[in-house]
């Protein structure tokens, strides 16, 4: 299935695609798609007939595909191609990190370019969200403990990651850092593991990959997770991105105010932003 939410900023309304592409409205059925509504969503929606729902007719924005998650999570250098353009060695296990939640908005929100940005940069990634509290799982059973997975940009200011010492967090969480969607598909629907990933800047190829190239996959990442931390309904983890990021560019390329970045990943659909200043 995939799973939408549609219409103006805090009062999204939980759809569903139908076979030919058109939202259909299941709020009769699920309240919302995400933290304390996600467990049982699937089971809740298997079977039923979609043209029995009304088609959605409403304020046409497309928002995040859940709600404010609690936690989002990032895994780094994922990607041995992009390891090697950033210098860095292959890791042995997944490098992780955190994003702000205040990061998080829409497929098609603006990015917002403050005074203080230098190397503002982008990168397109697989998000993965969890289903239910998944806690000491098993590779072989981490996919049970996964909602979905949907397109992520994970924005970056690399002046302040790389260059202002510490962690990378500071780099990651300014607002708008993390738009999301414009759905969640679950893993039925296909090959998790199997799927290209494009992202272009004012209609330039940047990054081209696949997830097939993931260092570690994504029951891998859930399992490894859950063995440290406790992974709750509703969040988000990014899951790193391919070769093509501004930064591994000679010379480096970043973006600037009026720049438009689009992005997405075969079968989860894709997003569009415009660089604005703040």
């Amino acid at each position: 299935m995939k799973l939408l939410r549609m219409g103006a900023e805090g009062s999204e309304t939980p759809c569903v695609l139908d076979a030919d592409g058109k939202a259909r409205d299941v709020s009769s059925v699920v309240k919302d798609f995400g933290p304390q509504t996600l467990e049982g969503v699937a089971d809740t929606l298997k079977g039923l007939d979609l043209a029995e729902f009304p088609l959605y007719e409403g304020d046409q924005r497309i928002g995040t595909p859940i709600s404010q998650p609690k936690n989002i999570y990032c895994v780094g250098l994922n990607y041995t191609d992009h390891a090697k353009e950033s210098g860095l060695p292959v890791p042995e296990e997944p490098i992780l990190f955190n994003k702000s939640a205040s990061t998080f908005c829409g497929p098609n929100a603006p990015l917002y370019y403050a005074d203080h940005m230098t190397k503002l940069d982008w990168e397109v990634e697989l998000g993965i969200v969890i289903g239910k509290t998944a806690f000491g799982v098993a590779p072989e059973d981490a996919l049970d403990y996964v909602a979905g997975v949907t397109v992520v940009n994970d924005v970056s200011e690399r002046s302040w990651q790389i260059d202002r010492g510490g962690q990378w967090m500071k780099g990651k969480s300014f607002p708008n850092f993390c738009p999301t969607g414009p759905w969640l598909v679950t893993l039925d629907e296909l090959e998790v593991q199997n799927l290209d990933m494009w992202l272009d800047v004012n209609g330039e190829r940047m990054q081209t990959g696949t997830t097939s190239t993931m260092i570690f996959d994504v029951k891998t990442i859930v399992s490894y997770m859950s063995s440290f931390m406790k992974l709750e309904e509703g969040d988000l983890i990014c899951t790193g991105t391919p070769p093509g990021v501004g930064m591994g560019m000679n010379p480096p390329k970043y973006l600037k105010v009026g720049d438009t970045v689009e992005l997405g990943i075969e079968n989860l659909g894709s997003q569009k932003q415009t660089v604005e200043s703040l």
